[in-house]
């Protein structure tokens, strides 16, 4: 079910980018809020999924404070030209302007999207992804302190000299997206999506859907939540957001438990794994046009790029739906 042939395909919006319609998000790859990282497994996890179709790579400076956009660059030594990059700008820790949103091993980052910021980003950006252009470029996280027409008109620069190929927007309103759109051509928005979180189907999904931007849904088995049931006893060590995340509770896991139970008749019949039934329904529902899925390891990113020959007609999505309404509605 990992063959390269047989992966689903999608444009990002205007630019006409092509990439695959699983993509591979390196969050957990940078370690912070993970419990840590392996280098060397991510190097290779990013190599099994370009040798398996999956050719978008969407990573941020602020995983792992520039660990995990280091981690891209060597894994696409030689092999830039299979992989469609999409890294972010926004968190900042160089700067203390703008609004402060977290602290980051020490580091206290910044929501900060000012013209002169944007630059330095990426900048720092292209050097530790070893290449002289991003093909999308998103905005992570908004700004309230520096005017939409700024980052935007900032954007259009780069990509008017070639650093950048796509624009993009992450953790938007629908509001500040129709603001961004004012001022230019928007490829893609980056919105958390999955079975378990479907507000942006209501909220954002209709405007892209009239303004040809594409919908690239992160978290798509919700921190690995939907991926399969979770052992009672499994405990998540260090600075593992999962460790302290309430979804993660005994009793969510009885519920997950019934899910999965609920839908195994399915699983066994398609012959495929939980998680790649989840990133099935995920594109199938028609919403989002790209499924990005966190993997830190090669079996990992094999088995979900696996997810894009998953195909499943509608009594399979009702079926799914239906179970999850039974079980899972106390989650979201």
């Amino acid at each position: 079910m990992n063959n390269a042939s047989t992966m689903k395909k999608t444009t990002l919006g205007p630019s006409g980018i092509e990439c695959s319609a699983i993509g591979l998000g390196t969050w957990a790859m940078g370690g912070w809020m993970w419990g840590g990282g392996d280098n060397a497994a991510a190097v290779l996890a990013i190599q099994a999924s370009l040798d398996a179709g999956v050719n978008l790579i969407d990573t941020a400076p602020a995983y792992g404070l520039g660990r995990s956009e280091s981690i891209v660059g060597t894994a696409l030594k030689g092999r830039r030209h299979e992989a469609v990059i999409a890294t972010k700008c926004g968190l900042v820790w160089h700067t203390q302007k703008g609004t402060h949103f977290f602290e980051e091993d020490g580091h206290p980052v910044y929501r900060y999207l000012g013209r002169e910021s944007i630059i330095h980003e990426a900048e720092e950006s292209l050097k530790r992804l070893q290449t002289d252009y991003i093909d999308l470029y998103i905005t992570h996280w908004q700004d309230s302190t520096t005017p939409v027409e700024e980052t935007m008109s900032t954007l259009l620069e780069l990509k008017k000299q070639g650093k950048i190929r796509a624009i993009g927007v992450s953790n938007v309103s629908p509001e500040t997206l129709a603001e961004y759109l004012r001022y230019g051509p928007v490829d893609a928005a980056q919105e958390r999506y999955s079975l378990i979180d479907r507000e942006i189907e209501q909220t954002l999904v209709p405007l892209c859907s009239e303004n040809n931007v594409a919908v690239l849904g992160y978290s798509s088995l919700a921190l690995g939540l939907l991926a399969g049931p979770i052992d009672p006893e499994r405990k998540f060590n260090g600075d593992d957001q999962r460790a302290s995340n309430p979804r993660f509770s005994a009793g969510n896991r009885g519920k997950l438990k019934a899910f999965f139970e609920e839908i195994e008749p399915l699983r066994k019949q398609l012959e495929c794994s939980f998680g790649q039934l989840m990133i099935a329904w995920t594109l199938a529902r028609g919403s989002v046009s790209v499924a990005l899925c966190g993997a830190r390891v090669s079996k990992q990113a094999i088995e979900n790029a696996g997810a894009g020959s998953v195909h499943l007609r509608d009594d399979a999505l009702q079926l799914i739906d239906t179970a999850a309404s039974r079980h899972l509605l106390a989650l979201a």
